[in-house]
């Protein structure tokens, strides 16, 4: 089985390392612009071969794993070389913008739009681990738009990575992402900014960080480069998520600003059910 991983990050890179372990026949070839990420997921035992984009006639599997931009721009040209029987699949974190920009494709019926919702703040080959999927969501858009034949080997695929399955239009999934993924990156990427600003001292918040802190910043590390595309492509969602978010915040405040801490307790034991949702 011919496997063309497109982006040789966590998320791509990840797939490779269980895909190598799943499948005996597996050979994997990697396709990236930074020429320095395929030499190293070559060392790292990543992929076995070097490719480029005019050698996917000969795919089985291609796994497109780069920054949501990117991928409006070369899922068309992927598309365009590939062979009859080949199945592409794409892993980023917006969906509606892809959906729409293959709907009229000729192979738009070789294309599955997914999500896997899975990933840590590191990025790179480097960032690449056995066993990222187990246990974890993958969301599927407009599954019937792919042929059925393409469809059982995705989830086959799916299946022994050890993903549970969602099916989800792609309008629904970038709102319901950007409540649950988008928001907390940029919390935590304000909150970091919010700290730095205020410690001018490094040390300072070295030593007084507690693991809450450190929890609550981890997705401030994650990649500009990444999640800056996902923030531009599901704008209109994100800034609804975003307005509710600050209007929470300010309420909060303002209970504070009252000492009115009978409703201060009220609204963190009223949001305590959470831990009923995420057990």
């Amino acid at each position: 089985m011919n496997v063309y991983v497109i982006g040789i990050g966590l998320i791509g890179g990840s797939m490779a390392l269980d895909i190598k372990s799943i499948y005996d026949d597996a050979t994997i070839f990697g396709i990236d612009s930074n020429k320095k990420h395929l030499d190293d997921a070559q060392n790292f035992g990543i992929i076995d071969q070097q490719a480029s984009l005019t050698d996917l006639i000969n795919a089985d599997l291609v796994i497109v794993s780069v920054p949501v931009d990117v991928a409006l721009v070369i899922l068309p040209e992927i598309l365009n070389e590939i062979g009859e029987n080949t199945l592409v699949f794409d892993v980023g974190s917006t969906k509606n913008p892809i959906c729409e920009a293959l709907e009229h494709h000729p192979k738009r019926r070789n294309f599955l739009a997914c999500h896997p919702i899975a990933g840590t703040e590191f990025s790179g080959p480097s960032a690449a681990i056995k066993g990222l999927y187990e246990g974890k969501t993958n969301i599927i858009c407009e599954v019937e738009k792919t042929t059925f034949k393409l469809q059982e080997k995705a989830m086959d695929l799916f299946k022994k990575l050890g993903m549970r399955i969602r099916y989800m239009d792609a309008k629904s999934h970038d709102k319901h992402i950007a409540y649950v993924s988008h928001l907390s990156h940029i919390s935590s990427f304000m909150l970091g900014k919010t700290v730095i600003e205020k410690e001018k001292d490094e040390q300072d918040i070295f030593d007084m960080a507690g693991s809450g802190f450190e929890s609550t910043v981890r997705l401030a590390k994650s990649s500009p480069a990444m999640w800056t595309p996902i923030f531009k492509q599901n704008k209109k969602q994100v800034i609804e998520s975003l307005e509710e978010y600050i209007q929470n915040l300010s309420n909060f405040k303002q209970l504070l600003e009252e000492d009115n801490y009978d409703e201060v307790f009220n609204e963190m034991q009223n949001t305590n059910r959470i831990k009923e949702i995420l057990k």
